[in-house]
């Protein structure tokens, strides 16, 4: 993903959060509270916004510094949020535990989105250069 793609990305990610979070704060929550996934839910929402926000800063960076990690950090963040985050809210609305198998992928595309980030910083020919 390329700095525009990655920044406008994570607004509408950014939007969709707050809209997830307050759903499933006000409609969901006597239903998630039933089913003992209230939890579960919070912890996909908050996982979305820290990465919503790793993407949008990712975005910020490419402006300064460019380097190809840069666009897979960009690109691991998305998957690995909608994976991660997007299997928990399965797990939580529908109750089939066997989605709760797949986070891991998910958390391993978030880890690599940040392990990409650090190589793009570290590999980058203008380090020196201040943002």
């Amino acid at each position: 993903m390329n700095q525009k793609q990655s920044l406008i990305t994570a607004a509408i990610l950014g939007a969709l959060t707050v809209t997830i979070g307050a759903f499933g704060a006000h409609a969901l929550r006597p239903a998630l509270e039933a089913a003992g996934r209230l939890d579960t839910f919070e912890t996909a929402v908050k996982y979305q916004m820290y990465h919503t926000l790793a993407l949008f800063l990712t975005g910020l960076l490419q402006f300064h510094w460019f380097h190809p990690l840069f666009n897979r950090a960009s690109l691991a963040f998305l998957l690995g949020t909608i994976v991660f985050s997007g299997s928990l809210y399965t797990l939580s609305l529908s109750g089939v535990t066997k989605f709760g198998a797949v986070a891991p992928l998910g958390g391993a595309l978030l880890i690599a989105g940040w392990l990409f980030l650090a190589l793009g910083i570290t590999k980058n020919p203008a380090k020196n250069k201040k943002i």
